[in-house]
């Protein structure tokens, strides 16, 4: 997990003049200092800074206002930002205090805890109707979408992350009522109108795939899961072929030399996805010699002729040919390309919600996964630039 995150600064002489008065309903633009009086502050640097006491002309409510990195709490939103840093580099909440009092600047686990719950508040998501575009982008043509799951009070949570295809950069990362067909369309057709999609890149799992028709994307299907799907399926039963145990084969009139070859080419289409027309037209030539294979009565794989198998099989990787090589032609608004995978979600799952969850013993609240996820997606994204500053996010 790599990382580049600012502190919030400090500055004694630095305020920010009131421009509107805080009183609700006054709406006052007009003020008087009326004192000025010394606040103590928990910092690294700073122990004390000065706080400003202005009086509302209109309706004469006094407020204080203090200079940048201070306010009415007793610690700095530097001292609190390093706490949050120190936490999305690793650390538990009580080894963060721990780590802290050691070094003479004591925060408690409670104070650390809050000041990363507040921060990941702030990370713009979808739910709060707005996204994370990518820093210079106005729409995210190929969005990449992706289901995980994190143990939160002893019970599974999904979550699901959505990314820039192209770039990598984290959308959402959002929690899902289900993985079912309803749930994610609902999920993706929210997400592709917010950043303007023009194609769905996600793995091969059917949820996936009603999702983009529902939605009316072009949808790319990750062709290395495609690929692992099919060489341990191809492996399953090429030993079973070869002897013809049910007889299915023979019933249609396919000898198992024919299966074997017929599976091992299907095997080299799918490795190679050749980009001319004739492949597309061989898979279905390999699928109609078995397309007499008996439907099974009872719709378990357990009561499923080999031929029957043979017939399925092929059928849904004819049906998946243009899914699996959209990445060939597709071209974004700025002549962007797609690499064929779902690898940018892999990474974000990886980098921005498993490696921080791999060490804990779960969350304990469903917040708690939202926002330190979209804590670390949103650092995560300042990569290519300067840095995260977290001074955007601790107050």
């Amino acid at each position: 997990m790599r990382l580049k995150l600012l502190l919030p600064a400090v500055d004694p002489e630095r305020w920010t003049e009131p421009t509107r008065c805080p009183q609700p309903g006054c709406g006052g633009r007009h003020f008087q200092l009326r004192q000025t009086l010394p606040k103590a502050l928990r910092d690294t640097q700073v122990g004390a800074v000065t706080a400003r006491r202005y009086g509302c002309l209109r309706c004469g409510h006094t407020f204080r206002v203090y200079p940048a990195g201070a306010s009415g709490a007793l610690t700095s939103s530097r001292l609190r930002g390093l706490g949050v840093l120190l936490y999305l580099l690793g650390l538990s909440y009580g080894a963060v205090s721990l780590a802290l009092t050691a070094l003479g600047h004591p925060l408690s686990k409670s104070a650390v805890y809050y000041a990363v719950q507040a921060a990941g508040e702030r990370v713009p998501g979808l739910r709060r109707k707005a996204v994370q575009l990518p820093l210079g982008q106005a729409v995210v043509a190929a969005l990449g979408a992706d289901l995980t799951s994190v143990k939160c009070r002893g019970e599974w949570l999904q979550v699901g992350v959505s990314v820039d295809a192209v770039g990598g950069a984290v959308v959402s990362v959002d929690l899902l009522a289900g993985s079912d067909a309803g749930t994610l369309t609902a999920w993706i057709e929210e997400l592709a109108t917010a950043v303007g999609a023009t194609v769905l890149v996600s793995d091969d799992a059917d949820p996936f795939k009603t999702a983009g028709l529902k939605t009316g994307l072009p949808h790319q299907v990750c062709t290395a899961h495609v690929t692992r799907n099919t060489d341990a399926w191809v492996d399953q039963l090429s030993p079973l072929l070869a002897a013809d145990p049910d007889g299915s084969l023979a019933a249609i009139q396919v000898t198992p030399a024919q299966a074997l070859a017929d599976l091992a080419r299907l095997r080299e289409l799918i490795h190679t996805r050749p980009a001319d027309g004739p492949a597309y037209v061989e898979l279905q030539t390999i699928h109609q010699r078995y397309q007499a294979a008996a439907t099974p009565l009872q719709r378990q794989q357990d009561h499923e002729s080999l031929a029957y198998r043979l017939r399925m099989f092929t059928l849904d990787r004819w049906n998946l040919w243009h899914r699996l090589t959209r990445y060939r032609h597709w071209r974004g608004p700025h002549d962007e390309v797609l690499d064929g995978t779902n690898n940018a979600c892999e990474r974000a799952i990886g980098w921005w919600i498993k490696e921080r969850y791999r060490p804990m013993r779960g969350y304990k609240r469903q917040d708690s996964v939202r926002n330190v996820s979209r804590l670390l997606a949103w650092a995560g994204n300042q990569l290519a630039g300067p840095g995260a500053d977290l001074g955007l996010l601790v107050a």
